[in-house]
């Protein structure tokens, strides 16, 4: 595990240029927000969020992963990420940093400065590298939150401890990773680790020890009393680290690193734009005639319907056993067929329609389980209850933060549309509204592009005519914290080539709301002729039908 402190890179200019670019964005764009540690111009430590990512964390704040992976993968960039899961089960941004001067107390800044960001709402859980120093500072900044190490960070950290074993046993790393992410109770785990040690002549091996000594910190099977949101731990991949996955190299220099930055963000904002499409406007296969699967196929997005889908259809060859019905609570043996060794218990309060299992995957992923769902199948409950709906996973997961909690709870004004966050957000939900709509034929597909041409004109307009400075804060954290809010000036105080260029860079954000206009046309179009094609074959059937029973 990595214990170095105290480090202190030098990147040359392209600090400059990374500061030059936050003053830019803080100038054009609403909810921008950076701080140093440091003077400026001997900056020492970076942190920069947008409107979007502070948005979003509002919505998505509950587990959050912190990547400072640059620290063992030799990279010369110290880029480090906060990021979380959406709706989709996709990653998504709440912040980056770059972290020159490598102290406990940078490390500390670093968190505090994120939080402060956040409005200074805790995550529920946080996941992070095996690294003492981000420990040491999560311990101290974020202490209500359930604190992990990341174990695709300890995987790959073991293929470089044992490069050996792995290299003479082509099975081990297969073992090792089935070992730790599909254990089903704390005996299991604890006797296949035994098993493992012994198989490959490992029980003095130190590094496996000291893994197993903070094994409550990083397996999966100690940690499933907290939502940490993973739908599978059998993936092989992090999920919350896949946002800038394969971004830095030993080559890569602050400019190129922006320009990826921008690249990626821009990709994920489409491609969650694109799965939000897809659950409002097709509609999944069911596979029962639950009328669960329905409401559950009308509540969650796509991946999360299909995540549930394949808990029910479970149920099928998990049938519920009662073993304790003497109380109020009714407690249950769960099985499949075949496998009742690996039974799970679920309790049942018929009273209060509330269920708890001995897997604890609802706790740990927000998605009810197959064993409770056959409870529930036995019981005739026929509805999901509310209390087993996560909104965080459902396609209205980005509205009405307001309508369960007050704004100030984020640190937003009282009326919402005094907030940029906010104002951003409604904008771009009423934005992807009408590209819905828009699509839905070529017709209104032209008369929308028009609309939102002649809109591009009128907003460019009012930005002319509306002048305003937004007041900037500056706080003092140690003595060297700067923090730098929004800064608008008025059009009119622009010089004739300041405008030009001011045209120029509008014309250019038109050009590619356009391009991705027409992309999202291309792919509705073929959706169009999908359907066709269904509807031509559909009727063709029909009329083999008629003319077979005439004959």
């Amino acid at each position: 595990m990595n214990n170095s402190s105290n480090r202190q890179r030098n990147l040359g200019p392209g600090v400059q240029y990374l500061l030059d670019y936050l003053k830019r964005m803080q100038a054009e764009n609403p909810g921008f927000f950076y701080a140093t540690e440091g003077d400026s111009e001997h900056c020492g430590n970076v942190f920069w969020t947008d409107a979007t990512s502070r948005a979003n964390y509002s919505y998505f704040w509950d587990t959050v992963r912190v990547d400072t992976s640059y620290r063992t993968n030799r990279s010369k960039i110290p880029f480090i990420t906060f990021t979380g899961i959406n709706h989709h089960a996709q990653p998504v941004l709440f912040g980056c940093a770059l972290l020159l001067n490598e102290s406990d107390s940078s490390f500390i800044w670093l968190l505090q400065t994120w939080l402060r960001a956040m409005s200074g709402r805790s995550p529920v859980s946080i996941t992070c590298d095996p690294d003492r120093l981000i420990q040491m500072a999560v311990a101290q900044v974020l202490p209500e939150a359930r604190s992990r190490f990341c174990r695709w960070s300890i995987f790959r950290q073991t293929q470089d401890k044992l490069s050996n074993v792995y290299q003479t046993n082509s099975t081990f790393d297969f073992e090792f990773q089935k070992c730790v992410n599909e254990a089903d109770t704390v005996e299991e785990f604890e006797s296949c680790w035994a098993t493992l040690l012994s198989r490959y002549y490992l029980m003095d091996n130190e590094w496996l020890q000291s893994l197993y000594n903070i094994r409550d910190q990083w397996v999966p099977i100690y940690l499933r009393d907290v939502f940490f949101g993973e739908l599978s731990t059998v993936e092989h991949n992090d999920a919350l680290s896949l946002f800038f996955d394969g971004l830095l190299s030993t080559s890569t220099t602050i400019q190129l690193l922006i320009k990826q930055y921008e690249k990626t963000i821009s990709s994920w904002h489409e491609k969650e734009l694109k799965d939000d499409f897809d659950t409002s406007n097709t509609t999944p296969v069911l596979k029962t005639p639950s009328p669960m699967e329905k409401q559950a196929a009308n509540l969650y997005t796509r991946r999360i319907f299909m995540k549930f889908q394949g808990e029910l259809v479970e149920t099928l060859a998990n049938p519920a056993t009662i073993v304790d019905d003497s109380g109020t609570v009714i407690t249950y043996r769960v099985a499949k067929f075949g496998e009742e060794h690996k039974a799970h218990t679920v309790r049942f309060n018929a009273f209060e329609m509330k269920a708890t299992c001995s897997c604890r995957m609802f706790e740990f992923s927000g998605i009810i389980c197959r064993h409770v769902l056959s409870v529930f199948r036995a019981k005739n409950v026929l509805m999901l209850p509310p209390e087993y709906v996560l909104k965080r996973w459902t396609r209205n997961a980005k509205t009405g933060v307001g309508e369960s909690e007050p704004d100030s709870a984020f640190g937003l004004p009282s009326n919402s549309q005094d907030s940029p966050i906010i104002r951003h957000n409604n904008l771009r939900q009423e934005a992807v509204k009408y590209v819905e709509e828009g699509a839905k034929s070529i017709h209104v597909y032209n008369v929308a592009m028009s609309a939102l041409q002649e809109a591009s004109k009128r907003v460019s307009a009012a930005k002319c005519k509306n002048s305003g400075t937004t007041l900037g804060t500056s706080e003092a954290n140690g003595g060297n914290l700067e923090m730098h809010a929004i800064e608008n000036q008025s059009a009119s105080c622009l010089s004739r080539e300041e405008k030009d260029k001011k045209i120029r860079e509008l014309s250019t954000e038109l050009e590619r709301t356009n391009q991705r206009c027409e992309v999202y046309r291309a792919i509705l179009l073929a959706l169009f002729r999908d359907i066709e094609d269904q509807k031509l074959k559909l009727s063709v059937k029909v009329q083999n039908a008629r003319l077979s029973l005439k004959e």
